[in-house]
């Protein structure tokens, strides 16, 4: 039987590159034929690395059969998976966010959660002996996955680990790591064909502070004028989204990589108050500029306060 291996909702880059480095590590080293799969379109930045990878994009599924036998990336949240994931035989669990819970499975399974920045970072402790055989496109996801998660090193999530196998991948590679950074960047941030509801949720998560529900969005970008220009479209989209989605609200961030600083758009009562008590911002219009802020998962979801 092939082992499906896939990420999150919405891929960014480690969502759809660590799929095809465990597909790839599976078939070729541990005899298992496995291959990778998306949840949803890749983002423009993981567009962007599977092209100059030489890579295929993987087939898209929005669930899967009963008794498929699946390894997990780069999430262990039930939300961000498809609705019927109890259904298959989960084998595996590859991630670096927090325990979430609510997975049940058959039988026991190898779980490996660790407190890096990237999933492909532990991937590559995982392999062993096995990462010296790694070909120069898996090195190269390896490189896109831990170059897009950290944020070329500037996320807080970021850890010597990650930034000297990022730094030796790009040696070996014989890449300038910081032209190859901006690369990626320009690419993330042409949102020009996507719609304001792509855009909202092309990276989201969603997460459960007291009695409402967010989805929490970020826009990772170099060129933050951009998404912002796009502001009273995406302030008035945001509502259908939240109905749409069976959330409350939609937090959207836009991050700017360069400035280090997140803007919070702000289009009522319950994200100022959000703003104010989650990060002590004064809110005074509808959108507020927080220094600093950079991860989701390090400074925003743990923050969030009504």
């Amino acid at each position: 039987m092939t082992t499906l291996v896939f990420g999150h909702k919405s891929p960014d880059t480690d969502s759809t590159g660590s799929p095809l480095i465990w597909a790839w590590y599976l078939t070729e080293h541990r005899g298992q034929k496995a291959e990778a799969r998306l949840l949803g379109a890749p983002n423009s930045e993981a567009a962007f690395v599977l092209d100059r990878w030489g890579f295929d994009q993987p087939q898209i599924i929005d669930g899967i059969k009963a008794g498929d036998k699946v390894v997990i990336v780069d999430t262990n949240n039930p939300a961000e998976l498809p609705d019927n994931i109890g259904d298959a035989e989960i084998v595996q669990i590859i991630d670096h966010h927090k325990l979430t819970g609510g997975l049940e499975t058959s039988a026991p399974i190898d779980v490996t959660i660790k407190p890096l920045a990237c999933t492909a970072t532990i991937m590559h402790n995982l392999m062993g002996p096995h990462e010296a055989l790694m070909t120069d496109p898996i090195k190269g996801l390896m490189l896109s996955c831990i170059l897009s998660d950290t944020l070329e090193f500037r996320s807080p999530t970021t850890t010597d680990q990650d930034r000297e196998l990022a730094e030796r991948l790009a040696a070996e590679l014989g890449l300038d790591l910081s032209a190859y950074a901006a690369e990626m960047f320009a690419a993330k941030s042409d949102v020009s064909a996507f719609s304001d509801a792509e855009l909202i949720r092309m990276d989201s998560k969603i997460n459960t502070v007291g009695s409402k529900t967010f989805r929490v969005s970020v826009l990772e970008t170099t060129a933050p004028e951009i998404p912002l220009s796009r502001k009273a479209g995406l302030m008035e989209t945001m509502p259908k989204v939240a109905a749409e989605d069976g959330v409350d609200e939609v937090l959207l961030f836009v991050v700017d990589i360069l400035k280090e600083e997140a803007t919070l758009l702000v289009p009522n009562d319950v994200v100022k108050t959000v703003a104010e008590k989650s990060f002590g911002a004064s809110a005074s219009g509808d959108t507020v500029v927080l220094p600093g802020i950079m991860s989701r998962k390090k400074q925003i979801i743990p923050a969030l306060a009504l």
